[in-house]
């Protein structure tokens, strides 16, 4: 199989026009077409279909683009190992969710790297949905992605569709966290009641698009409070947090010394489970790197901690 061939199919996905990637490519639209019929013969199936958009992939061509996409990774990777005559040069990418055990477990596993020669590090906060679709694309090499366990039946099918491999996970329940000057902080016993007392701080982008009424139905419980604020950026959660001594946030289990630094308290509320999991993605053909493991042993200490 051509490598040259499965880039410009790649460029045509990416520009969805035969016309703009041949430009893009410098190469004639006859040599771009004719390269698609080969490797279309070759594969044995149709890989793009003209629509109202433009040029798209056949539901087999998004399949194949998905494969040439993870080799083409794979063999810049080789190319600039081999490049590079430094036996310190280290790579990682990863998203995540807003979760501050996993910015710890980072910060400690980039302590080990502090001696490396070259670093290149990838690092976004995003959404769940954000994240499949970037590994999908392979501009990230892992994902942590987070949903209510009530959801597990929507994300588990979809990641086995986009081919992408489970790698570790943690399931947990949902913790409070308020400033440690916040009344709540003092209350002897939590429940739904206390809490309508208080603002609640939300992440503002977690909403899963087309997620079916039943999974709605199943996890109801999560924006009931009448008072909320949204935020999109977690610098600004923690301003909230220690600043407003009524606000309080739902979250994953934090360790003991980030708590302590942004002078908050964790609680729990036996009465209100709210069951979640964080799942560590890769795209099926991905293989660990000796750093990717480092960050998964880092990721499994900030858990126990």
């Amino acid at each position: 199989m051509n490598l040259t061939h499965l880039r410009y199919m790649v460029e045509v996905e990416r520009l969805g026009s035969i016309t703009k990637a041949a430009s893009a490519l410098y190469m004639g639209q006859p040599n771009l077409s004719k390269a698609i019929k080969e490797m279309e013969r070759e594969v044995g199936v149709p890989i793009f279909k003209r629509s109202a958009k433009g040029v798209v992939p056949t539901e087999k061509g998004r399949e194949f683009l998905q494969y040439a996409k993870a080799i083409l990774v794979q063999m810049e990777k080789m190319e600039n190992l081999y490049m590079d005559s430094s036996d310190s040069k280290l790579s990682f990418s990863l998203l995540l969710p807003r979760a501050s055990y996993i910015t710890h477990a980072f910060t400690e596993f980039l302590n080990k790297l502090s001696s490396a020669e070259h670093i290149d590090i990838k690092l976004k906060e995003t959404n769940s949905m954000e994240t499949i679709n970037s590994v999908v694309e392979c501009e990230y090499d892992l994902g942590i992605i987070r949903y209510p366990l009530a959801y597990e039946s929507f994300f588990l099918p979809l990641l086995e569709e986009k081919n992408l491999k489970i790698l570790d996970s943690w399931e947990f329940d949902y913790v409070l966290i308020m400033s440690r000057s916040s009344p709540l902080a003092r209350e002897e016993h939590i429940d739904t009641e206390v809490l309508r007392k208080y603002i609640e701080v939300l992440h503002g982008d977690n909403t899963v698009p087309n997620i079916s009424a039943v999974y709605q139905k199943k996890n109801a419980l999560i924006n009931q409070q009448p008072r909320h604020i949204y935020v999109y950026e977690r610098g600004s959660q923690f301003d909230i947090l220690s600043a407003c001594t009524e606000s309080f946030m739902w979250v994953s289990p934090m360790p003991g010394e980030v708590l302590e630094r942004c002078g908050l308290v964790q609680r729990t509320c036996p009465e209100i489970k709210r069951p979640n999991k964080d799942v560590l993605i890769s795209q099926n053909s991905y293989r660990l790197s000796e750093t990717d493991k480092m960050f998964i042993e880092e990721l499994k200490n900030a858990r126990r901690g």
